[in-house]
């Protein structure tokens, strides 16, 4: 294959690979929008995103397997054809449950996409540019899924929340285009066409169970039966489809990967990243508007400065491979992903614009760096031909890790919320008990009000209004300061706990590769994909 023909088709890939993962992330920051419009609780609306991510951890490691055995291009022409389709069809859709049913149907379709699309560009390449184009690969990685919020916002606020869906019917078409004219066919040599049905169900009820315990553990409660039912059938899930791989002649998921430290430890290490991801740069988005009372466009440019970080260092982390190799690059990300996370527990309602973006900075430089290390070191150190299964054990488990954030995180943020709202109640009598201006019987309505949450009495609106206004705009302007005061504690108190949470990424990134002479990186990994 001549040059043009290898960047043609890796730019087909590409686009297919983007516009999946980016729909993970693109819808978020528009879910506002959506409730208003289909007239609808937040709990409702957020099944447009859980129903994606649902479906696609509970696919991708079947869909892996079917692509190894049957085609990888003929499982991601078909996955980009249906997720083309699904975005056409979300787009249009004018009722919440078939907006739910067509995310899911583009989860699912992403499920085949995603996974396939790596080995697909090892199979364009020669062996001795694939560590190259691996960390190629994980800067368009951490692109996608750090880009979504920003434009997602500015689809949402120059044209409207459909848009987000029907960007993806122009790419989708050219994609499919390029895919049926440029792309080869592609196989894992050593997998035979008997299909491990016991393997796949308990697999998918493992992923599906856990995911959607997780989805819904803050809402039940993480002690509750359904959630503990859900993470019980998980788990014995998990033992059995162990037990089927074990004993089946054809297992659909090779367990003697696991026996090597660097892709271990480096699976591991994506987990986390996917957790780290939700932590800090999602997380903000909640502090831009609920604290710094940014609207949403506002709130998705602010958010952009860390999209084009991540492309940057991305760009930066593929030129320093060759010189520094993976471990140190990837210990480096996860370490400003912490120190990320930390500094926005300094943040608070008045903190500038800077501030937040500089701290977006530091967090781009973190999962540019780690996403295109994570991805290049953990494939180099499997057999070439099971760089399908890997890849869908990949992002399986970044995906896991995105959704095992928001469900720790959001308990974190809201446990702590309530006493510090609890705390900011107590404050808020005092000063009010401490107040010279009002009558006993005003400060009496205005501490059982704030007591009872609700100081949207009309009796006691009447009766500040007959005070002097100047005195009370004062003393209804401390009350929400202290609010947001201890609305700002709970945040850093969140953001500190995401700092520490990341912290076992460090070791586990040092770990992720095997120790190399970085000049002779790429020498070692043609050794490895030529066995």
């Amino acid at each position: 294959m001549n040059k043009k023909y290898q960047i043609i088709s890796f730019v087909a890939i590409i686009l297919g690979f983007f516009m999946s993962l980016l729909d993970t992330t693109i819808v978020n920051i528009t879910l506002p929008k959506m409730t208003e419009y289909f007239h609808t609780s937040m709990s409702h609306i957020s099944w447009v995103m859980n129903a994606y991510n649902l479906a696609f951890a509970a696919v991708i490691i079947t869909a892996s397997r079917l692509a190894d055995q049957f085609g990888r291009k003929k499982l991601f022409l078909l996955g980009v054809i249906f997720f083309t389709l699904s975005s056409l069809l979300a787009g249009i859709s004018n009722s919440l449950e078939t907006l739910i049913l067509f995310r899911a149907l583009q989860g699912l379709s992403a499920a085949f996409v995603v996974p396939v699309a790596m080995p697909l560009s090892c199979e364009i390449f020669p062996p001795e540019k694939r560590g190259t184009i691996m960390a190629i690969w994980g800067a368009f990685a951490g692109l996608a899924a750090a880009s979504g919020p920003s434009l997602g916002g500015i689809l949402t606020q120059f044209f409207n929340w459909r848009y987000i869906f029907f960007i993806n019917v122009p790419i989708g078409c050219i994609c499919i285009l390029l895919t049926m004219k440029f792309i080869k066919e592609s196989y894992d040599p050593t997998a035979s066409k008997s299909i491990d049905f016991g393997g796949m169900i308990t697999i998918a009820t493992a992923m599906f169970c856990l995911t959607f315990a997780l989805i819904k553990a803050n809402e039940k409660g993480w002690t509750s039966s359904f959630i503990l039912s859900l993470f019980a059938v998980s788990v014995i899930a998990l033992i059995l489809f162990v037990i089927i791989e074990l004993k089946v002649k054809e297992p659909m998921l090779p367990l003697s990967l696991f026996k090597s430290i660097p892709y271990t430890c480096g699976s591991i290490a994506l987990f986390l990243l996917g957790l780290g991801m939700m932590a800090g740069p999602y997380f903000i988005s909640f502090f831009l508007v609920q604290v710094k009372g940014l609207d949403q466009l506002s709130a998705g440019l602010i958010i952009s400065t860390m999209s084009l970080s991540t492309m940057v260092f991305s760009i930066l982390a593929a030129i320093l491979i060759k010189k520094v190799g993976n471990r140190l690059l990837c210990v480096l990300g996860f370490c400003f992903l912490c120190v990320f996370c930390y500094l926005n527990s300094f943040l608070t309602q008045n903190s500038s614009n800077i501030d937040v973006i500089l701290r977006l900075i530091v967090a781009g430089a973190g999962i540019g760096l780690s996403m295109a290390t994570l991805n290049g070191s953990t494939i180099s150190n499997v057999p070439v031909d099971k760089i399908g299964i890997a890849s869908g054990i990949n992002n399986m488990t970044r995906t896991l890790g995105t959704v095992l954030g928001v469900a720790v995180i959001l308990t974190i943020f809201t446990s702590n919320m309530t006493t510090q709202m609890s705390d900011a109640k107590d404050s808020v009598v005092q000063t009010i008990q401490n107040d010279k201006v009002f009558d006993n019987e005003t400060k009496l309505h205005m501490i059982a009000s704030i007591k009872a949450g609700n100081n949207k009495n009309v009796r006691l609106s009447e009766r500040i209004n007959t005070i002097d206004k100047k005195e009370t705009k004062k003393i209804v302007t401390n009350i929400q300061d202290t609010f947001l005061t201890y609305t700002v504690k709970a945040f850093s108190f969140t953001f500190k706990v995401s700092a520490v949470i990341l912290l076992p990424g460090i070791l586990f990134a040092f770990f992720s590769d095997k120790k190399r002479n970085p000049g002779i990186k790429d020498k070692s990994f043609v050794q490895n994909t030529s066995n």
